[in-house]
């Protein structure tokens, strides 16, 4: 899997978004030391399971894969900080040691704003007005 060109991302995220499916946005917003991709770096994870785009592979991605369900799950978007030290490197074979901070963004497609303003509006209840008589 390999790094996605910026026009691909926003297309896809388009044709979700009009086929009503959430989609989680994983970017790199920083590294520190030694790592897989640099800032910027970004993958795509889509409700049918589909992934495009990389963050890095190994230990690192898989991490953020399993935040990325989280995220798609409850729909909230938070940053996070991942650490691959130099001995769970070598033990993955990897010769990165650095950290990333990965912004992981849940962006609700159409379909589901529609739904939730649906929701919102069948359990709004409309004021209750009377005219009194004074007299």
């Amino acid at each position: 899997m390999g790094t996605i060109a910026q026009t691909d991302l926003y297309r896809a995220i388009k044709e979700a978004n009009d086929r009503g499916e959430r989609v989680v946005v994983a970017t790199v917003t920083q590294t520190r030391g030694s790592t897989p991709q640099q800032r910027g770096a970004k993958m795509l994870f889509f409700e049918n399971g589909n992934v495009a785009g990389t963050v890095g592979g190994g230990c690192i991605e898989a991490e953020v894969w399993a935040e990325a369900r989280v995220a798609m799950r409850s729909g909230v978007s938070a940053l996070h900080h991942f650490s691959l030290t130099a001995e769970e490197a070598s033990e993955e074979g990897m010769v990165c040691g650095g950290t990333m901070d990965i912004f992981i963004d849940a962006w609700t497609g159409s379909l589901h704003s529609k739904e939730k303003c649906q929701k919102r509006s069948s359990k709004t209840t409309k004021p209750n007005i009377g005219i009194r008589s004074t007299g």
